[in-house]
């Protein structure tokens, strides 16, 4: 599975949000968008991100970017995941994984020493015109905001 580089157009992709409502990379032109891509809804590692991007999100905002997370999870899944944790962005629902293909964030893994198929936690942030302006694969979901924020200068 190809990967993006910085440079490479983001595929776009128009996907229902929590509610069901389609929500596309079209409706950020003209703003930066840290996209990002995690397993599953309502688990430990997937939690942790999405709180400590949703603690975040004031300060990535004033820089001038948006927060959008996707998942193959259903999209009645992620209104609990949000609703749960008071997630404030867009969670979006990839079940037939297309975006995640295009994105080059799903295949093998290796988890608990076998290798498996699944979604790669990835970050992706997308400038103001479309373009990837940062591919970051295989990323930790602890720690990793404070490290996005470190790369792009808000710390």
């Amino acid at each position: 599975m190809a990967r993006l580089s910085p440079g490479d157009p983001a595929p776009d992709f128009a996907l229902p949000d929590a509610d069901g409502k389609e929500v596309s990379l079209r409706d950020f032109r003209g703003r930066k968008v840290v996209v990002y891509f995690y397993p599953a809804a309502m688990t430990a590692g997937c939690t942790t991100q999405a709180c400590d991007f949703r603690d975040n999100l004031s300060s990535l905002a004033a820089a001038g970017y948006a927060v959008v997370g996707i998942s193959p999870d259903k999209p009645e899944k992620l209104a609990k995941f949000r609703d749960r944790d008071a997630v404030n962005f867009p969670l979006l629902s990839d079940e037939d994984r297309s975006t995640l293909e295009a994105y080059g964030a799903y295949g093998e893994k290796t988890m608990y020493g076998k290798t498996v198929t699944g979604v790669l936690r990835s970050t992706f942030v997308i400038d103001d015109a479309g373009r990837v302006e940062s591919a970051q694969y295989n990323v930790k979901a602890t720690g990793h905001v404070a490290k996005l924020r470190r790369e792009l200068g808000i710390d």
